[in-house]
């Protein structure tokens, strides 16, 4: 079974030696690891993938439980193998509401084979569609939108969530939150076709260079900014020249973006592709 195990919490002296020194002990193979330490921030945060039989994995939570209570650190086991069949999933929107309907949609009707456990929101504006399909919806946002990190992360692991979806959630997750979730267990939908471009505003930036092919890229979020490649799906549409920007928003935003968002959501929780070493790989093509 692969396992991947996380560590965040302050930084000090000592941290990852008593993780490694205990997964190796019990005889397991380390296929990826990556440390965080960042002198600025106080942070220290680790990511170790490893493979062990699937009847280490209650000896190894509790261990890990342990040197996380004497070391002060935040440590999660999780293998995309134990919920293979029904992977549970965090919904995290803002304003749009198609992007995550479409997801519920397809959940629904069979094309992704997942649940949605909660949906989590800084604005109240989704609520109704969480309401709609009977999904636990919880708000995260004071009045101006900022978002409680902390109350997110504690919401997360209580719904015991494999993976975290953010369906055009407009905010930027702190590096703490994406390390505690790292290995490719969060996914983001973009409105614009990466690399080239990113930002807040791409059918705005495509249109002023003339572009007549626009689309959306679903891709996993991984702790460091501009860290590579992380493309997962994305989907492309074209418009005749003179074509209006706010149509071009709209078939974006109503067709394209649910679309991309939904494809790239089925290959992750189905496991055809993972994230190794910041890189994504068709499963079992990581070495």
């Amino acid at each position: 079974m692969q396992i991947v195990i996380t560590a965040v919490g302050p930084d000090h002296s000592g941290l990852a030696d008593p993780i490694i020194h205990y997964v190796t002990g019990q005889g397991a193979n380390i296929a990826e690891i990556q440390m965080y330490d960042h002198d600025e921030e106080a942070l220290f945060a680790m990511l170790l993938r490893v493979e062990m039989p699937a009847d280490d994995l209650p000896a190894l939570r509790k261990a890990m439980d342990e040197i996380g209570r004497l070391k002060s650190l935040s440590i999660r086991v999780w293998s995309a193998e134990e919920r293979a069949d029904c992977p549970r999933l965090a919904l995290c929107v803002t304003y749009r509401t198609e992007p995550a309907l479409a997801v519920l949609r397809a959940i629904r009707d069979g094309q992704i084979k997942a649940k949605v456990a909660v949906m989590l929101s800084n604005r109240p504006q989704c609520r109704s569609i969480a309401e709609q399909f009977g999904v636990e919806w919880h708000h995260v946002g004071d009045d101006a939108g900022a978002t409680d990190d902390g109350r997110m992360v504690e919401l997360l692991d209580q719904y015991d969530v494999d993976y975290v979806v953010l369906a055009r959630y407009m905010r930027i997750l702190p590096a703490a939150t994406c390390w505690n979730y790292a290995g490719g267990r969060i996914i983001n939908l973009h409105h614009g076709l990466l690399p080239s471009f990113p930002g807040m505003r791409p059918y705005h930036d495509a249109y002023a260079r003339r572009m007549l092919t626009y689309g959306a890229t679903c891709h996993f979020i991984v702790p460091e900014l501009d860290a590579g490649d992380q493309i997962i799906y994305q989907s492309t549409f074209s418009a005749q020249p003179g074509t209006k920007l706010d149509e071009i928003v709209k078939t974006g935003q109503q067709d394209n973006e649910p679309h991309c968002l939904v494809e790239g959501v089925r290959r992750v929780v189905e496991r055809e592709v993972q994230l190794h070493f910041h890189r994504v790989v068709a499963r079992g093509a990581e070495g």
